[in-house]
């Protein structure tokens, strides 16, 4: 018999047993009901030899049921523990990728500050020579209005 039968089986032999009271005759003078002793025991009988079979499937039941929250709760947590995992994968990797970001906007401002001070050290270096080329330049523009002035002294 599955749990379902028992349960039914002890409902009925209940359901009989309360027949039993209710249909019993009554003694007026006593006040009380007159029932078949036998049947009524039998019944009782058959109730105590399922009960313990009842008993069983109900301990059976709530086994499987512990069982059952058991491997739910275990499931649960690996359930929150793989989450937690992959946020604190996904954070890391949030936080690698800020950090390769910055990185990148400080090479790039280094770059471009390099970049500025080469610039501005070539344009002083021409500066220094195209001043050199211009005394060079003067010095021998002097030199050649001298010579001419020489020349033109010796003209006369």
């Amino acid at each position: 018999m599955n749990g379902e039968e028992l349960r039914l089986n002890i409902l009925n032999l209940l359901d009989v047993l309360e027949d039993e009271l209710e249909n019993g005759k009554f003694v007026p003078f006593l006040g009380k009901t007159m029932i078949d002793k036998e049947k009524s025991l039998s019944i009782i009988r058959d109730i105590r030899l399922s009960l313990p079979e009842a008993l069983r499937q109900a301990e059976l039941i709530k086994q499987e049921r512990q069982r059952i929250l058991a491997e739910a709760q275990k499931e649960a947590e690996t359930i929150i523990k793989e989450a937690e995992e992959h946020i604190k994968m996904l954070i890391d990797e949030h936080e690698i990728t800020k950090m390769a970001y910055q990185q990148s906007r400080e090479i790039i401002e280094n770059a471009q500050d390099s970049a500025k001070q080469i610039r501005l050290g070539a344009k002083e270096y021409a500066d220094e020579l195209l001043q050199e080329v211009e005394r060079y330049l003067e010095e021998q523009l002097n030199i050649v209005k001298q010579n001419r002035q020489e020349l033109n002294v010796a003209k006369r």
